[in-house]
């Protein structure tokens, strides 16, 4: 079927299931779009009544597997509406009238559209393809063992829709049971190329409907002759979300240049009193040896630290680059309007009080007149940001001069503060530090972009809960990892910890899983925990991955060799031992 006759079959099909009402779509409905699509899947009819269910079954010759077809039983095995194995007429009827009435039992209001009789599959591996909209990653595709074993191993991998072939046959390979697949104890492995394709179909069929919030053929039939999807199920999503605004590479390097190099800095709530944020962030840009101009803003006072305060942003002559805020949230809106006015491209908002706090109409205020006025915004609920190569401490916390090539970043304020403290102890060299908070606009695909192409930066680190936009960071991460090394601390590993991270900074934290099989498709190294993301990250520009089979290892222990050519630690080295390797 030509590519425009598939989409148009199954865009008449969705529509008209949503005419209805519905969102779950029918075991025949499923069996057009796998159809449409060429998801193979076994032989079918849907019976009326009992005399048709006796043809159908005659007409497949074999034993058959009858099924009910209800728009309001998903869950068909639960309502007693399944019947595996039946063969010859008078079983036929006899199973079409117990699943019938099996179904008025479990459900009395049910629209009932009939009996499905299917053919009967022959035995082999169950595995099952699907695909879900992840809140982050938009539309992946899922590969596992099927059946009752993907419920209790979970032993399932995740790629982004739409995947290649060779991804598709990839994700054979990265389950825990993949061995299974291959074929054990004098059992045939199974097609991989047709498992393969009905991955890669499934996430086409995704890709080209957003709407389809998610599809499972479970069990998938894989044997060595083939693979047949047994069942196929359909759910339409009951909205779709807004879509995120999006700027090109080189509105975003644009503008990360002018924040990351800027020549001039307004500061917004500049304060000559000793213990406000507004006195830091100026003591901090004075003292931290920032060449470009530094302009406090006060309507209340006529100098600040030796400079000339103006009362509005407005006021300020030439052209500024970063409009630092240190006021509270809710005098942010109308300061940011000024800024607007002004043409100043990114505004970095320290104060909290938005959505972190439920605060979620007023963080919304914000970013709608930010993208009124074409300003990028950093934060709020920040501890600002570090450009070490420019003398820039835009930041309430010390000043930090260690120049060097790891860029960090934290979306906790308090991780913030641990990264400062780590780089100060163990003294490492830093391009910048930036705090990105609630996120409200600039994030971590923004930072990669800029990173990736920053001259002084050879290694990014990044701590964060969630991504707002996970396909964005994904191809940020691609166009950097072959330059430059990324490393990754993601919270949330565990359910407490998802729920935390989601109450820390207004943002839910993603599916570990999915996460952490995205984040390696991209390329990047996921630290299990901060100090071991920091070790990384310092270790990353000194020490560049050996490349080929030519690690030479010299011990004083035989047993202490075997353990490193394993790739774990050897044991603790006893005098002789360490006289020996001298």
């Amino acid at each position: 079927m030509m590519a425009e006759d598939r989409i148009l079959r199954v865009r008449s099909l969705l529509d008209s299931v949503r005419a209805e009402g519905r969102t779950a779509l029918t075991a025949p409905e499923g069996k057009v779009i796998a159809d449409a699509y060429g998801i193979a899947v076994p032989g079918e009819e849907l019976a009326t009544d009992v005399d048709e269910a006796v043809a159908f079954a005659a007409r497949f010759g074999g034993p058959v597997v009858m099924k009910i077809v209800s728009p309001d039983i998903l869950h068909k095995t639960d309502a007693g509406g399944v019947i595996v194995g039946v063969e010859g007429a008078a079983d036929v009827r006899a199973a079409f009238h117990t699943i019938i009435d099996n179904a008025r039992a479990y459900d009395a209001a049910a629209r009932i559209s009939g009996v499905q009789v299917q053919e009967l599959l022959p035995k082999g591996q169950e595995v099952i393809v699907g695909a879900v909209t992840d809140p982050t990653f938009g539309k992946v595709v899922a590969f596992g063992l099927g059946g009752v074993l993907v419920e209790v191993l979970k032993d399932v991998t995740f790629r982004l829709a739409p995947v290649k072939p060779d991804e598709a046959l990839s994700m054979l390979d990265s389950i825990r049971s993949a061995e299974i697949l291959r074929g054990v104890r004098g059992q045939a492995g199974v097609d991989r190329w047709a498992v393969a394709e009905q991955i890669r179909r499934v996430s086409e069929l995704v890709a080209d409907f957003p709407e389809i919030a998610e599809v499972d053929l479970n069990p998938v039939i894989a044997t060595a002759e083939g693979a047949v999807a047994a069942d196929i199920r359909v759910i339409l999503a009951e909205s779709q979300p807004t879509p995120r605004r999006k700027y090109t590479r080189d509105e975003i390097l644009a503008s990360m240049r002018r924040l990351m190099q800027p020549r001039s800095v307004a500061v917004i709530g500049a304060s000559n009193e000793q213990g406000k944020i507004g006195n830091s962030v100026m003591r901090n840009l004075v003292d931290g040896g920032f060449a470009g101009d530094i302009h406090p803003v006060n309507p209340k006072a006529d100098d600040i630290l030796g400079r000339k305060a103006y009362r509005s942003v407005t006021d300020v002559p030439g052209e500024v680059d970063v409009a630092v805020f240190a006021i509270p949230a809710r005098f942010v809106a109308s300061a940011l309007e000024e800024v607007g006015r002004k043409k100043i491209p990114n505004a970095v908002l320290i104060p909290s009080g938005f959505a972190e706090t439920g605060e979620h109409e007023l963080q919304a205020e914000i970013v709608t007149i930010a993208e009124r006025h074409g300003v990028r915004l950093l934060g709020p609920n920040i501890y600002g940001y570090y450009s070490t190569w420019q003398d820039l401490c835009a930041t309430f916390c010390t000043p930090y001069d260690v120049k060097g090539g790891v860029a960090l970043t934290s979306q906790s304020g308090g991780i913030g503060m641990a990264i400062l403290g780590f780089a100060r102890t163990t003294r490492t060299g830093v391009s910048a530090i930036v705090g990105l908070g609630n996120k409200s606009d600039l994030d971590e695909d923004d930072l990669l972009t800029w990173f990736g192409e920053d001259p002084n930066t050879q290694c990014i680190a990044m701590h964060l809960e969630d991504l707002k936009d996970g396909r964005a960071f994904v191809e940020a991460a691609r166009a950097t990892v072959p330059k430059k090394p990324v490393v990754v601390l993601k919270a949330g590993r565990t359910a407490a910890g998802a729920k935390a991270a989601g109450s820390h900074t207004g943002a839910l934290a993603g599916d570990d899983a999915v996460y952490d099989d995205i984040l390696r498709q991209a390329g990047v190294i996921r630290a299990p925990g901060l100090n071991d993301m920091l070790e990384y990250a310092r270790a990353l520009p000194v020490l560049p991955a050996p490349k080929g089979d030519n690690v030479v290892i010299i011990t004083g222990a035989g047993g202490s060799g075997v353990l490193l050519s394993d790739g774990g630690p050897p044991p603790p080295a006893s005098a002789h031992q360490t006289r020996t390797c001298r």
